[in-house]
Formats: structure tokens, sequence, C-alpha cells
């Protein structure tokens, strides 16, 4: 039995790229980088130092270079000028951002082959907005999206999981929930809500740091990259 469908949104983060591998290797870039510029430390320490004030800040913190150097003490940064090392950390990350962002061949093909449906294609990502956006345009998928359908968290004013987020995307496009699908990485905050909002919902397991959490509910499907989502559009809800 087909289902109709009007849109279809997605999240960002280790569904549209890999925000996981990404971001290991922008860090380990800096690392090195810091080290190049006179940073005296072990670099499995600075790894770590680093990867535990991501943890205890948030990866939103603006000062995770100052706060590793803090941690290793001032006898890593004697002899060199502390601004410069904590420069070249964040150029080496700035740059791997550069090269290394890009989504997966199969996202863009998929995204490609959207654009020439009717669905709406749109976005629906929590995180801070300005961040966010970047993602979008630094993947260059944004001509494949409905430019009106692109929600961030922070704009809206809910954030994930609150179901009011989904509802207010709807009302704001004037759609009705089961006609919708939500792709997504994480059960608790991409499928669980939408699930009880009467979504249609595909998890996607990649990789991503959500990979084997579990969530309250069961999404309508299971997929390991967008070319099974694609399937399943055309199968069960004849997009064409």
């Amino acid at each position: 039995m087909s289902r109709g469908l009007d849109a279809i949104f997605f999240d960002i983060d280790d569904t549209l790229f890999s925000t996981s591998a990404f971001a290991g290797k922008a860090r380990r870039a800096a690392i090195e980088a810091m080290i190049a510029a006179g940073l005296r430390a072990e670099r499995d320490e600075a790894t770590r130092e680093l990867d535990e004030v991501i943890a205890e800040f948030s990866s939103n913190y603006g000062g995770h270079f100052d706060k590793v150097l803090d941690r290793l003490g001032p006898e890593s940064t004697a002899g060199h000028n502390r601004a410069v090392i904590v420069a070249a950390g964040v150029a080496a990350y700035h740059e791997t951002k550069w090269r290394e962002f890009k989504v997966h061949d199969d996202v863009y093909e998929v995204l490609k082959w959207l654009a020439t449906t009717k669905l709406v294609r749109g976005i629906v990502s929590a995180g801070i907005t300005i961040k966010q956006a970047e993602k979008l345009v630094r993947l260059n998928v944004l001509e494949f999206l409905t430019p009106s359908a692109i929600f961030f968290t922070d704009q809206v004013g809910f954030s994930k999981p609150n179901p009011k987020l989904y509802r207010r995307v709807l009302q704001r496009l004037a759609l009705p929930p089961n006609r919708c699908l939500y792709v997504g990485d994480n059960p608790t905050h991409d499928i669980d809500p939408c699930n009880a909002e009467g979504w249609w919902t595909a998890r996607i397991r990649r990789g991503g740091r959500h990979t084997d959490e579990v969530g309250a509910t069961e999404p309508s499907h299971d997929i390991q990259d967008f070319y099974q989502l694609q399937e399943i559009l055309e199968a069960q809800y004849e997009v064409r």
C-alpha cells in the first residue's frame, strides 16, 4: 500500500554529513598545528584535554584551545607567544573545515533527485543558528532545498526533543503530519518526537554518535544511506 507524501525534512549533523568524523579530523589537525607552532605537549595528552574541554564546555564554546593551554600549564607554552599557538589551532581547524566539509555522495545524488520531484524539501536542525546555516552553505546543498522550509531551533523558539518544534514547522507550512517524513540519526531527538506528532520517520545509521542509542519508539524506516531512502520513497510513497 502506497502512502502519500507532501514533504520530507532532514536533520543536518550525522545525517547529511558525518559530523562526528569531521570533528575528529579537525581537532587532530588543530593539535598538530599547535604543536608545530611551539606547544610542548604529547599529542595524545593534548587531544585528550581538548576532548574533555569540548565535553565539559560544549562544542559551541569559543575558547577551546585557550582552555587546553590552561590545563596543560604555563610550561607548555614557555618561550612562545600563547596567542600564536592558539591561532595555529584555530587556523588548522578551519582549513580542515574548508577541505573536508561535504555531504556523502549518496546524499548529494538523492537530494538532487528529490529536487526534481514536487515534494517540499526542508531542514529542521538544532543548534546555534549561524553555525547550522553555515553548514548548509558549505555543504553546497541549498539549491536542492525549499528555501521556506529551512528551520533552526533558535529561530523557531522550541528545541529538540520538544514535539512542539515539529508541530510549529508544519503549522508554518500548512502541512499535515501524516504526509511528512523526517530523516535523522538521533532516536530520542529526531524519531520519538516526530512519531509522537504523527510523522513518518526514517532513522539513518551510518556510524554517528547516536547509532547504538535506543529510543522509546521505532522509526517507520531504518536506513544505512540515502540510496535506501530513495528506494523507500519510490516503492512505498510513489515519489517520482
